[in-house]
Order: C-alpha cells, then sequence, then structure tokens
C-alpha cells in the first residue's frame, strides 16, 4: 500500500528557533496514529504544516501523492487545538456551511450523530457547554469521508463522559482506507485505540511503532514507555 502522508526531512524555524528538526516519517492509511509528545513537543507545528497553516523551512510534505495544498486539502479534515466555529451560528448554519465547502461532507450523518447526543441543531453554539461544543465541532469534522483525519488534542479539556464519547465517535466514523493521526498528551485515555505511535521530543521523532510490537517487545503500555522517554 502506498503512503498516505510522507514528510521527508521536514523542519520548521520561528525567528532562529527550531520547532521542528529534519523529521521524516511515512503512514499509510488503515490506521490510527498517535502523535504523542509532551506540550511544546513540536506536535501542533508538524499538524499544522500537514494543513498547510504553515510552510515548511524545510523538506517536503506529501498527501495521497500530493503535495499540500488544494488537493491535499480535499481529502484532510482537520479539528484543530481551539475551536474556530462562530460562537453566534447554529449549529445548522455551520452543517449548511460544511455541506456546501466540502464535496465529501454528508449531512446526513452529521444530523444522526446529533441526534444521537439529542443536540438540538436549532441550539446556538453559544449557549452550549464546552464538552456539547466539542463534540459539534468532532461530529463536523468527522461528517467528511476524508483520507486522513488529523485531530489535534481532541480530549484535552473535556470531562470524562465527553471523552468517551468523542473516541467512540472517532472509532465508528472513518473508512477501513482512511488513516486518524491524533495529536495528545493524554495518553492513557486513548491508548486503547491506537494501532501506532509516533513519540516527539523537542521537535525531533524519538520512536515510531505499532502498538503490538511495544508491548510485544518492551513489555509495557504506551503510557508507561512514554512517561520513560519523557521523564513524566
Amino acid at each position: 500500500m502506498s503512503a498516505l502522508l510522507e514528510c521527508k526531512n521536514v523542519s520548521k524555524a520561528y525567528g532562529g528557533k527550531t520547532a521542528l528538526s529534519h523529521i521524516s516519517l511515512s503512514l499509510e492509511g488503515g490506521h490510527i496514529i498517535g502523535l504523542l509528545g509532551p506540550n511544546g513537543s513540536g506536535k501542533t507545528t508538524l499538524i499544522k504544516l500537514i494543513n498547510g497553516l504553515l510552510t515548511p523551512s524545510e523538506g517536503e510534505i506529501l498527501i495521497g501523492s500530493h503535495p499540500v495544498g488544494v488537493e491535499s486539502k480535499k481529502i484532510v479534515s482537520y479539528l484543530p487545538d481551539q475551536t474556530y466555529l462562530d460562537m453566534n451560528l447554529r449549529v445548522q448554519d455551520m452543517i449548511d456551511y460544511f455541506k456546501d465547502f466540502y464535496e465529501d461532507f454528508e449531512e446526513k450523518r452529521a444530523y444522526d450523530m446529533l441526534a444521537k447526543l439529542n443536540i438540538n441543531p436549532k441550539d446556538k453554539l453559544k449557549t452550549m457547554s464546552k464538552g456539547t461544543k466539542e463534540k459539534v465541532q468532532l461530529i463536523l469534522i468527522m461528517s467528511r469521508r476524508a483520507k486522513l483525519y488529523v485531530l489535534d488534542e481532541p480530549i484535552a479539556g473535556v470531562d470524562p463522559a465527553a471523552r468517551d464519547y468523542i473516541l467512540n465517535t472517532i472509532l465508528s466514523n472513518y473508512d477501513e482506507d482512511a488513516a486518524i493521526l491524533i495529536s495528545t498528551h493524554l495518553i492513557a485515555d486513548i491508548e486503547n485505540i491506537l494501532d501506532q505511535v509516533i513519540f516527539i521530543k523537542e521537535g525531533q521523532v524519538v520512536l515510531t511503532s505499532s502498538v503490538e510490537r511495544i508491548r510485544e517487545e518492551q513489555g509495557t503500555s504506551i503510557d508507561a514507555l512514554f512517561r520513560e522517554v519523557f521523564k513524566c
């Protein structure tokens, strides 16, 4: 299977400070991959590069064999670490925007997920709790039939019940040939859904492996190995 995401010797510097240093990765579809590292390790920088919000200082990123740009964005569904939705809009308005903007957006899928959570599509976002806003944004992202879902800290700052729903939504709403890249530092909460992990530290990849191999060869959990590598 050809790589869905390729990072070739990617570096990014801000004002003389290196955020990422010579990152090389190759990820295939059909997997849920954890991009794991402490705050400030470079996770969000890499995610912004993948989504075209930043430009590499060095190297190249290919998504579905396309350089980052119009064609790559057609197959990437991105959940940022902070909400970008207009709080004055109703949920149904956001669904209309997504339907108009993304050819692969499935309106029925979005409304079905809202119904399961008893979220009224006529409600304005500003009337909702933080956890409910997070769920709405995730529903919008996961209602696309994308090839690559990139989720930046999708469970940070929400209660355990909301985390369970978010993880279940992720598991239940992507195609077999798609990939999900999840950035987080809350390893224990997502470990059970991961197929592969990437450890990133101070802008460099220090480990890439399948979860199964780590458990067989290291005899430990991903959370325990993370704490050892990063001395948490």
